[in-house]
């Protein structure tokens, strides 16, 4: 788990290692059947595989003061990075997108791609079908979008990509998750530069309440950005872990992941004395304060097979 970032919309989230694979991603929402997961198994979980193409040590980062994650290639004939995000903030829309921007910084870059979902936790098969902006994915339960600025190809049931940049170029690869019978929209690569600059807009105007100010201001408002990725904005609660079904151990049976957060006071306490109070309230009953039985849904995951 420490080879990877963290994004999210506040209503899910996607794991992006160092090495620029997407191997975790549930959508829409944080317990909706994973369409990549191969973190848990990596010949039939699914992922999203972005990178360069040739050998390259890898660094990667958060832009100051948001969500942005950045994952930077350094090689021989030059540099280049992935900036991954997913967008939220004054977009005036309730799609879910997650979208990745790949750009030279320097020298010349090759790049591959290979989008490989596998929906349900590999158990629900897929058809593909061409669009003019790319291809889209779709099952009986759901449907997603795969946008692209430069070429790609597929077999029938995964997307594939290889492509070269130049200093200060760049492309761009969004998906978007359509629920409820709608059809996937595609994304220019104007539109993307737009909703991250919303992004990033709204992690820093939402950090900027933060009343602390103490020596590791960084290292504290890093642990606020990451609590509030794990929040589900409809109702407010909180999520324990982003990944479900991960041994504490190898060949162990505990798992130190779970659902749905069954106490926030922690979480809760931390964002508190940071000065978020006002966006909090009430979410949480139980049986013993209030009368009422706790809801709670089990998130139970299947092997992909």
């Amino acid at each position: 788990m420490s080879e990877h970032g963290l994004i999210g919309d506040l209503h899910s989230v996607a794991l992006v290692g160092t090495n620029g694979t997407i191997d975790w991603y549930c959508c829409p929402s944080f317990d909706s059947p994973a369409v990549f997961g191969s973190l848990l198994d990596a010949g039939r979980g699914g992922s999203f595989e972005l990178a360069a193409a040739v050998p390259a040590e890898t660094r990667q980062f958060y832009l100051p003061e948001t969500n942005v994650l950045i994952t930077r290639f350094f090689a021989e004939e030059g540099v280049g990075e992935i900036v991954d995000f997913m967008p939220v903030g004054g977009t005036g829309e309730t799609r879910h997108r997650l979208i990745r921007r790949v750009l030279c910084a320097r020298g010349t870059m090759p790049f591959r791609a290979q989008v490989a979902p596998r929906f349900d936790y590999g158990m629900q098969p897929h058809t593909l079908t061409e669009v003019g902006a790319g291809v889209v994915f779709t099952t009986p339960s759901s449907t997603v979008g795969l946008a692209a600025t430069v070429p790609v190809g597929h077999d029938g049931r995964d997307v594939t990509a290889g492509f070269t940049l130049a200093e200060g170029e760049s492309a761009m690869f969004a998906l978007d998750v359509a629920g409820g019978g709608a059809v996937p929209r595609p994304c220019s690569g104007e539109e993307a530069e737009a909703l991250l600059a919303a992004t990033v807009a709204f992690w820093r105007s939402w950090l900027s309440a933060s009343r602390y100010r103490g020596r590791w201001r960084e290292v504290v408002h890093r642990s606020a950005l990451s609590l509030k990725l794990l929040t589900y904005a409809p109702t407010g609660a909180i999520v324990a872990a982003p990944t479900t079904s991960l041994p504490e151990q190898i060949g162990g049976s505990a798992t130190g992941t779970t659902g749905i957060c069954g106490s926030a006071t922690r979480p809760s306490a931390c964002t508190r004395c940071c000065g978020w109070v006002s966006p909090a309230r009430p979410t949480r009953s139980c049986s013993s304060c209030s009368g009422t039985p706790l809801r709670v849904k089990i998130v139970r995951l299947a092997r992909c097979r």
